[in-house]
């Protein structure tokens, strides 16, 4: 009997060592996903191609990946369409949210592209079918508060930013049904697996929205391209495509936030933006919030 308790004390710190380390992933993936777009900003590419340019990098690495990942064998039918949706998804926020980049303020994209975390929240209290309750929603209201005080100062509303914030929050609505389709395919796929195969339906998607629009295709300076795949898709949605089945809507649409506080802060660091007591403030929030959202994991087996 003794040793059996052991056994599940075992297995128990096994899963919260595991969770731990998911959760620094899905924090890693947001950290590294904050810099795309300075360097969408940066690249002398039209912003389709320099999406375009993201994945085609990124590309070959994530099929290497894969293929060691998976031995060669083909993936279920059903994943690989799955995943391949998910992809449809991905180009078409891509495209939205790196033309409307460039015609509105950073702040601004910042803002209405994140609001993938409200509608994730609000996806996992439909799934549960009630509304959160003590740490999960102080967390809540913690993360929302900071994230409006990191944007609010920087936030302008003007007609001549009116089809940037649109575009914007039309690429947030989309990135909430590629997480949700990726989260539902991880239960088949490996991460690899599943980043390669919707990043290959990407690739063609973008490149032919890029040559319709007329944009300059070929870069005269590959260094934030190459950044970019690196950053944004290699770690950033390899970290998170990894750690997507460990955790629930909620968490997610929450550590999406850690993007805003992280943009003010390469705002300052590049651009020598000045960060008020108001951006510090709202950034500690969302870092509270975080904090927050993982104590019922500790009480619960799932994560």
């Amino acid at each position: 009997m003794t040793a059996k308790i052991e056994s599940l004390d075992q297995k128990d710190g096994a899963v919260r060592r595991a969770g731990r380390w998911a959760f620094l992933a899905l924090l890693a993936g947001n950290i590294a996903l904050s810099l795309g777009a300075l360097l969408v900003r940066l690249a002398d590419t039209g912003p389709t191609a320099s999406a375009f340019w993201r994945m085609a990098i990124a590309l070959p690495f994530l099929l290497a990946l894969a293929w060691r990942e998976s031995g060669g064998r083909l993936p279920p039918k059903n994943a690989i369409v799955v995943a391949s949706v998910a992809g449809i998804f991905f180009a078409f926020d891509l495209v939205a949210w790196h033309i409307g980049i460039l015609q509105t303020k950073v702040a601004n994209a910042t803002l209405f592209g994140n609001c993938a975390s409200l509608l994730l929240v609000i996806w996992s209290i439909l799934l549960a079918r009630r509304l959160p309750r003590g740490w999960q929603a102080v967390a809540i209201l913690l993360a929302f508060a900071g994230s409006a005080l990191l944007m609010g100062q920087s936030y302008e509303l003007s007609p001549a930013y009116l089809v940037g914030d649109l575009l914007s929050l039309f690429a947030g609505v989309l990135y909430t049904g590629y997480v949700l389709l990726m989260q539902r395919v991880r239960g088949t796929l490996e991460p690899w697996t599943a980043l390669a195969i919707s990043s290959v339906v990407c690739v063609p998607i973008l490149l032919a929205t890029a040559l319709g629009l007329g944009e300059t295709i070929m870069p005269q300076n590959w260094t934030p391209l190459i950044l970019l795949a690196l950053t944004s898709q290699i770690i950033g949605q390899g970290l998170i495509t990894w750690s997507l089945p460990r955790f629930s809507p909620l968490v997610i649409g929450l550590t999406l936030l850690v993007q805003p506080a992280v943009a003010a802060l390469a705002g300052w660091l590049a651009f020598g933006e000045l960060l008020g007591p108001l951006d510090i403030f709202g950034g500690m929030l969302v870092g509270a919030a975080l904090v927050l959202i993982r104590l019922p994991s500790r009480r619960t087996a799932p994560i």
